[in-house]
């Protein structure tokens, strides 16, 4: 099982995005036969087969096993993944594409986007992903706001100097600067 399937088909998020699918494929977590997930659900084996199959159809859940129950052959299934990430692709941009500039909301999305596709495509199989993943929160007063902008992108574009040379392992590196909002529950 990988950790995160990386949506990038309609049929995909099609096929995901209904409320009793969901509920299904968290249910295949682990190993689970549709009598066993109907159970755990409260519904009839053969409406659980109906989303197992679709969920299926879309490389979301496989087959993992056969067993033979009361002299029927049984189909035991199992998640794909333990997340789903969707593509922003599979909407696309509505609108036109306004310009941008670094210190906008909008590039801070196309930055995020572009992050999630990068790290979907990484070979979870590979035995070092050499990564590192930081996330802390600054307290800046308003009037110094400009300050410690001017100084992160500086002590970033330092960085940049002195390790972008064309030798050695690519790495890619994004930072990503927001007004913290409300906590969601």
């Amino acid at each position: 099982m990988k950790d995160v399937e990386y949506l990038d088909r309609l049929e995909q998020a099609e096929a995901l995005l209904k409320p009793q699918r969901v509920d299904v494929l968290r249910q295949l977590a682990e190993p689970r036969s549709c009598t066993e997930v109907a159970t755990v659900l409260d519904q009839t084996p053969q409406r659980v087969y109906y989303h197992v199959k679709r969920l299926v159809e879309a490389g979301l859940v496989k087959q993992v096993s056969e067993r033979k129950v009361r002299a029927v052959s049984e189909g035991v299934y199992q998640a794909t993944a333990r997340s789903y990430w969707l593509s922003p692709g599979l909407v696309g941009r509505l609108g036109p594409r306004v310009a941008r500039d670094e210190l906008s909301l909008g590039y801070l999305v196309d930055l995020m986007e572009e992050v999630q596709a990068d790290v979907a495509a990484l070979d979870r199989t590979a035995p070092e992903l050499p990564s590192i993943g930081v996330s802390g929160e600054i307290r800046v007063e308003p009037e110094r706001r400009q300050e410690f902008l001017d100084e992160l992108k500086t002590t970033l574009q330092d960085l940049f100097t002195r390790y972008g040379g064309a030798e050695g392992d690519a790495f890619k590196l994004a930072v990503a600067c927001y007004p913290k909002g409300e906590a969601r529950g």
